[in-house]
């Protein structure tokens, strides 16, 4: 399965657009907050993919949750945007609240930066910012449960796989 990873688009719906339309092949948009708006747009574009999103910082007006639990073919992710968390004075809570819940990937926004890194099984993922950097990020889970994460545009170091039980 595939996973488009997307955040703080803040307004720019042509690039959230397109990033969706370049990725077809993803089944799943996880948004991490900060242009919920935008993302209810693509609700509409894109009937057919399932769209999971969690509010920002920035996202006043907006009924959907801060934090979000799933399960994907058979990973627990933990979907939030981060700044409940304390993103931008570290990883430590955040990363702490995904080993208590025992989730194997956890995603959230916030910082504008991309983060792809792996605490012990749990992978972390920020996508970066959509709306000012067009960055996003890919997660696909294969069949044997391998979650290979890969961030875009694709920097030097920016892939991370984990298998299950690792």
């Amino acid at each position: 399965m595939k996973i488009l990873v997307l955040s703080d688009s803040h307004e720019k719906t042509t690039q959230l657009e397109t990033i969706i339309r370049l990725n077809s092949a993803a089944e799943v948009v996880v948004f991490c907050g900060d242009g919920n708006g935008d993302i209810e747009d693509m609700r509409h574009i894109y009937p057919e993919k399932m769209f999971i999103s969690v509010r920002g910082n920035c996202d006043w007006c907006c009924n959907v949750p801060d934090r979000e639990e799933i399960t994907l073919c058979g990973k627990k992710i933990f979907i939030t945007h981060g700044h409940l968390y304390g993103v931008k004075q570290g990883l430590s809570r955040i990363t702490e609240y995904g080993h208590s819940i025992n989730a194997d990937i956890v995603l959230f926004g916030h910082t504008h930066q991309q983060i792809v890194t792996v605490d012990g099984s749990m992978l972390l993922m920020n996508p970066g910012s959509l709306g000012f950097n067009a960055e996003y990020g890919i997660i696909d889970i294969d069949d044997s449960g391998k979650i290979t994460a890969q961030e875009y545009p694709p920097y030097p170091l920016g892939k991370a796989v984990i298998q299950s039980g690792e």
